[in-house]
């Protein structure tokens, strides 16, 4: 749920009851851009990158242009959420799978506020596991986590959503099979929760034999200090009963020094068990790894621009995860990246 409130403040959806409204169509959405270098690898044809997504090419790159529109009237409303670019198309990836158009489209769906405690959505809706999003507005850091990046990215399905009051929340959805969003070729349906109490939020996800149990949260330690955290467990057994699991931990650190700056630091344990769910960098392929990350972010606003300067340092368990200048297999990759983000 906290990924749908991060993206829903984007498109500016908002309600009031008890008395009717002119409907009212509105736009929002961003544009970012980026320089990325490694540090002691290649950036040449031999480049690599962390084994997460987005934020992976090489030198000046592109990000993605994300535009919502949202129509609202009275107590129902649509959401168009649309991406094109390299991220964009990272985003959606099990798409296209009927429609040629279908690899633009993040997010679509409808809504209907049955009351100021329920609300019901149908369509295509970003997932709600995990802290980080997809749009790197919603994200402190402009390089993604590897508990993020193994998903799931998004669902299609029918979700309600209840507020109990004192900050009580519940949702329950019935949905495709993870990432199917067009349409479900397996006769397959998964089922998610998310139960949300002050901020913190306990999700679980069961999809085609397999579950996620996932916790996000955060707290303010002070008015300048802010802690985030995400933890999650996946386990599937295929049709062949071949294990794959994966589980993690991340810290989100944050300090705003300023009205205009802020740094923040993700430091990130991320392990696959039983083999792997597609092996964590560009070489290792065999499961069975573990990988620590430290991601060092700044954050500098003008207007509604965001400059972000990126150190990030990845090490993992396998030496031939990786690979340094001389082409020699490496268990570790350090790197930079300046990101633009411009937010409408």
């Amino acid at each position: 749920m906290k990924k749908l409130i991060t993206l829903l403040s984007l498109a500016v959806v908002g309600f009031t009851f008890g008395q009717e409204e002119e409907p009212k169509l509105t736009f929002s959405g961003s544009v970012d851009a980026y320089y990325r270098a490694n540090l002691d690898a290649p950036n040449d044809e031999n480049a690599i990158a962390p084994g997460s997504s987005f934020a992976n090419l090489s030198g000046f790159s592109l990000g993605m242009a994300n535009i919502v529109a949202s129509y609202e009237a009275s107590n129902v409303g649509v959401v168009a959420d649309l991406v094109f670019g390299p991220r964009g198309t990272d985003a959606v990836f099990a798409s296209p799978m009927n429609s040629s158009s279908a690899n633009v489209i993040n997010q679509l769906y409808a809504y209907w506020n049955v009351s100021e405690k329920v609300t019901l959505t149908m369509g295509n809706f970003n997932t709600f596991l995990g802290y980080e999003v997809i749009s790197p507005v919603g994200n402190f850091n402009y390089s993604t986590s590897y508990l993020f990046s193994y998903g799931p990215f998004s669902h299609t399905g029918i979700k309600a959503d209840f507020d109990f009051g004192d900050d009580l929340t519940l949702m329950a959805a019935i949905m495709n099979p993870t990432d199917l969003t067009e349409y479900n070729p397996t006769g397959d349906y998964a089922v998610g929760v998310q139960l949300g109490y002050k901020g913190q939020y306990l999700n679980y996800l069961a999809s085609q034999d397999s579950f996620e149990v996932d916790f996000t949260g955060g707290i303010d330690i002070s008015e300048s200090f802010f802690l985030g955290i995400n933890a999650a467990y996946f386990d599937a057994t295929d049709d062949i009963d071949i294990d794959t699991s994966f589980a993690g931990v991340a810290l989100y650190p944050q300090v705003s020094t300023s009205d205009k700056f802020s740094v923040g630091l993700r430091a990130e344990y991320f392990v696959e068990t039983e083999g792997g769910a597609g092996g964590i960098g560009a070489y290792d392929f065999k499961g069975d790894a573990d990988v620590f990350a430290v991601t060092l972010t700044g954050n500098y606003s003008v207007g509604n621009l965001m400059i972000k300067p990126e150190f990030r340092l990845d090490s993992a368990s396998e030496e031939a995860t990786f690979m340094d200048n001389d082409l020699m297999p490496s268990n570790s990759l350090s790197s930079f990246v300046l990101a633009a983000v411009y937010s409408f």
